[in-house]
C-alpha cells in the first residue's frame, strides 16, 4: 500500500523577493563562482564528518546549482535536490548531467516538502534559511525537515550566524569581478537586529541593475532554540564545517541536530 505524503497540493505562496530568476541570473557569477565550487570538494568531507549518519540517503534542501547535491551524488549517496527556483534547478541538472551523475531534483518550496522518514541526513546551506517574513514558517520549515528524517538521522544548518555578523558588519562595500563588473552592496539591520536587509547594485559595461532583498537573522542560541522546539536533540552549534567552536572567532554558524 502506498503512503500518502502530506501536502500533497502545495500552497499558493505570495511572490517574494526569491521567486525573481534575474536576481540569480545577474548574481549567478558573485554568489556561485569557481572558487565557491572549488572550496566545496574540501567542505564535503567536513560536512560528513561533522555529522556521521548509517544510511546514504540525503535531502540537500534549497540546493541551488547542485554544488554540495551533485558530489555527494558522486560519492554514492541517493540524493533529492529540493530548490523553488527554476533557473538553480536548471544548473543543478546540467551538473548532473556534466558528473554523469543520478539526483532527483524537485522544484518545490521548502515550506511544502515533506517526506516522512526518508533522508539519514538533511543538508541547508549558504544561508538558505531565515528567507521568510514570518518567522513561524521558518518553524514549519524545520519541523518539516525533522518529519522528513529518519530516527537516528542528522540534519546541518549553514547560515551567517548573528554575532558573526556583529562582529563584520559594514554598511556598504564593494567588489570587483574578473569581468570588470562591479558588484556594490548596502545593508541595514532592522527589526530589534533580527532581520537584515539588502541590496546588491551590478555595474557593468552595459547596465546599472539594483536586487534588494532580505532575511531573518538568527544567533546560535535562538536556531538552537527553533531545532530543539520542532523536535531535534543534541543539538550541537560550530563556528565553521570543520567543527570549530561557535565563539568570537567563527566564521558560520553551523547548526546540527539529531532525530532520536
Amino acid at each position: 500500500m502506498s503512503m500518502k505524503l502530506p501536502n500533497a497540493k502545495p500552497k499558493e505562496w505570495p511572490k517574494e523577493w526569491f521567486d525573481n530568476d534575474a536576481f540569480w541570473k545577474a548574481n549567478y557569477n558573485f554568489m556561485f563562482g569557481d572558487a565557491r565550487a572549488a572550496a566545496i570538494k574540501e567542505d564535503i568531507p567536513k560536512l560528513l564528518a561533522l555529522a556521521p549518519v548509517k544510511g546514504k540517503s540525503v535531502l540537500d534542501l534549497c540546493c541551488g546549482p547542485g554544488f554540495f547535491a551533485v558530489p555527494l551524488a558522486r560519492m554514492g549517496y541517493a540524493v533529492t535536490g529540493v530548490d523553488r527556483t527554476a533557473f538553480l534547478l536548471a544548473k543543478a541538472r546540467a551538473r548532473a548531467r556534466a558528473a554523469k551523475t543520478a539526483v532527483t531534483f524537485v522544484k518545490m518550496d521548502m515550506r511544502d516538502f515533506v517526506r516522512p522518514g526518508l533522508f539519514d541526513l538533511i543538508i541547508n546551506m549558504f544561508t538558505s534559511f531565515g528567507y521568510f517574513d514570518d518567522k513561524n514558517e521558518d518553524a514549519a520549515v524545520l519541523k518539516n525537515m525533522f518529519a522528513s528524517l529518519k530516527p537516528g538521522g542528522a540534519c546541518v544548518i549553514d547560515v551567517l550566524g548573528k554575532e558573526v555578523l556583529a562582529g563584520i558588519f559594514l554598511p556598504s562595500s564593494a567588489e570587483a569581478m574578473p569581468d570588470g563588473t562591479m558588484i556594490v552592496q548596502r545593508r541595514e539591520i532592522f527589526d530589534n537586529w533580527s532581520r537584515i536587509r539588502v541590496t546588491w547594485t551590478i555595474i557593468s559595461k552595459d547596465a546599472v541593475e539594483s536586487f534588494p532583498f532580505h532575511h531573518t537573522l538568527y544567533s546560535g542560541m535562538e536556531l538552537k532554540d527553533r531545532m530543539e522546539t520542532a523536535g531535534f536533540r543534541d543539538v550541537k552549534l560550530y563556528g565553521s564545517l570543520g567543527g570549530v567552536e561557535y565563539d568570537r572567532n567563527a566564521s558560520r554558524l553551523i547548526a546540527v541536530g539529531r532525530k532520536k
